[in-house]
């Protein structure tokens, strides 16, 4: 007898209010944004001075590549155990006075966080940075009922002061130099008029003396997370100020926010992550400040503790077997700091609360990809595909296998006709040599589309949407092959030919000895080959034995 299962229904996206999808496609933004001059200096001399102090304290570990690989490996295997570690870290969190609460959304989350605000009468409560509360909108959610909601990290400050969006995971007022910073202060915070000068210190003190009143009233507050041990219970902040300090003991509720995927399975796996993360993020040996707590503790700290676990399209995330990887990430912002489009286009281009190479993989695969008109699928095009991202990102993220698989997963699910038809055309014309070269000798027509500047800004459909963003250098007079027939191709053919092969210089016997013996003994080391196999996501080693072992 046949049983007939069904189709299983896929886990569901991002849902309700957030910060995860943008009003405008990435090139078009991006266009926009490129105008301002201020911003892009701003971020080039940020990024460039940030990804220098990482280089500098990397290069102090010999083992950095054995902490990547561990910290890799801890990532996808939080990944293989996540039901058993999210009800291992809830029974530890409850049995040490805490209260854990599930929430399938960004609406749900909000809800929660709500009405335990609400039971404890208060209409402001106090923020530290937190990337998974400007997810799911959470200062403009709490706004609606009536509570205000203080950001006390200096960069979030600047940026709520000026009604401003945050541009960079780490340093979420990057775009600003302090001269629009005192300009903001000046305007927006009590306390402070036109004396105040760009001078950082004085603007970081007048900041101190703000925050200081609003840490010691606030009776509640709200905080990310870092990491969350499953084996403990425990919960961890890394901060550079202070501020998350404040936060964590002084009021008498905290409530953090917690993305599923911030669980690490046993306390002493913080030991890898607290050395990459600092070096990868602000370059430093270590954070300034690292606050742990498990539970509540009676007379020192908050006396309730709450801890939203959300998925918000995390486990729709894990469903796709190379996309899953964007999931390790600790948000560092490394491979913002390195990436060459993030420099120039800003992360206001990316129009999600995760700019930069993680959030063009990472903000797709929350939401989906709509339709081909939704923001989030121009995002995996919002790269060059150098791999500088994969090579300092702390948890080996393959970045650009991801965009590659978001690529395909576009068009295979979305595809536009027009680009079909046209690959189609020229698949056709590439079986037929004839055709083809017909073909490629009427390319040249095309210079007429590049006037007199010899640049196409303007091409016809349905190739302008590449031109409404770029241009296009005109093509040459004559293809390859009609360069090849003339007088002159052949004559520089027969010039090379009567030149010959330059002659190689000799190679000393005992270099080619040395080099023969390490091929041997890298190809074929005690009888075996061993090939790691390079699939995203996969743990899989294989040996193959030779005929010579069987």
């Amino acid at each position: 007898m046949k049983v007939a299962l069904g189709t299983p229904t896929m886990p569901p996206f991002a849902n309700g209010p957030s910060h995860l999808r943008g009003q405008k496609k990435f090139q078009k933004k991006a266009h926009e944004e490129l105008q301002n001059v201020t911003k892009r200096r701003n971020l080039q001399y940020a990024t460039t001075t940030i990804r220098v102090k990482r280089q500098n304290v990397v290069d102090e570990l010999d083992d950095w590549q054995d902490l990547r690989e561990t910290g890799s490996w801890t990532k996808r295997e939080v990944a293989a155990r996540m039901p058993e570690l999210l009800e291992e870290f809830e029974r530890n969190v409850t049995a040490r006075g805490g209260h854990v609460h599930w929430a399938r959304d960004s609406k749900e989350a909000n809800e929660i966080i709500r009405g335990l605000i609400e039971e404890t009468g208060e209409k402001e409560v106090v923020k530290i940075k937190s990337m998974a509360t400007q997810e799911i909108a959470l200062n403009e959610e709490l706004e609606k009922a009536g509570i205000f909601a203080q950001e006390t990290d200096l960069a979030e400050l600047i940026v709520q002061l000026g009604e401003d969006f945050p541009s960079h995971i780490l340093v979420p007022a990057i775009h600003r130099n302090r001269a629009e910073i005192r300009d903001i202060f000046a305007a927006k915070m009590p306390n402070t008029d036109d004396t105040l000068t760009s001078n950082p210190p004085e603007l970081a003190e007048a900041a101190r003396q703000y925050l200081r009143e609003q840490f010691m009233k606030a009776k509640v507050a709200i905080s990310g997370v870092n990491f969350g041990i499953a084996e403990t219970g425990t919960v961890s902040i890394v901060e550079s100020e202070g501020n998350g300090r404040m936060c964590l003991t002084l009021p008498e509720t905290l409530i953090s926010v917690m993305g599923i995927e911030k669980l690490l399975p046993r306390y002493e796996d913080l030991g890898v992550f607290l050395q990459l993360l600092p070096r990868s993020s602000t370059g430093e040996r270590m954070n300034p400040y690292t606050s742990l707590w498990t539970g509540v503790t009676e007379g020192d700290g908050p006396k309730n503790f709450h801890i939203v676990l959300l998925d918000n399209g995390r486990t729709a995330a894990m469903s796709n077997e190379i996309g899953r990887e964007a999931l390790k990430c600790i948000r560092c912002s490394a491979c913002l700091n390195v990436c060459p489009v993030y420099e120039r286009a800003g992360g206001h281009s990316y129009g999600s609360t995760y700019p930069g190479p993680i959030g063009a993989i990472l903000s797709p695969q929350l939401t989906g990809m709509e339709s081909a008109d939704d923001p989030n699928s121009s995002l995996p095009y919002a790269s060059s595909l150098c791999g500088r991202c994969n090579e300092v990102c702390p948890v080996k993220i393959p970045i650009t296998d991801i965009l590659l698989e978001l690529r395909y997963q576009k068009a295979k699910n979305e595809p536009v006709l027009a680009e079909k038809a046209a690959f189609g055309a020229i698949s056709t014309m590439w079986g037929n040599p004839t055709l083809w070269n017909r073909a490629v000798r009427l390319v040249a027509l095309g210079r007429v589309l590049g006037g007199f500047n010899g640049v196409i800004e303007s091409a016809p459909y349905p190739v302008s949407g590449w031109t409404e963003f770029r241009d296009v250098a005109v093509p040459p007079k004559k293809s390859f092959r009609q360069w090849w027939d003339t007088d002159e191709a052949q004559d520089l053919l027969a010039r090379e030919r009567a030149k010959g092969v330059p002659a190689q210089p000799p190679v000393a016997d005992e270099q080619k000895d040395g080099a023969q013996n390490h091929d041997a003994e890298h190809l074929h080391k005690g009888g075996q080959h061993y090939s790691q196999d390079d699939k995203p996501g996969s743990s899989k080693l294989d040996i193959e034995t030779t005929e010579e072992d069987k």
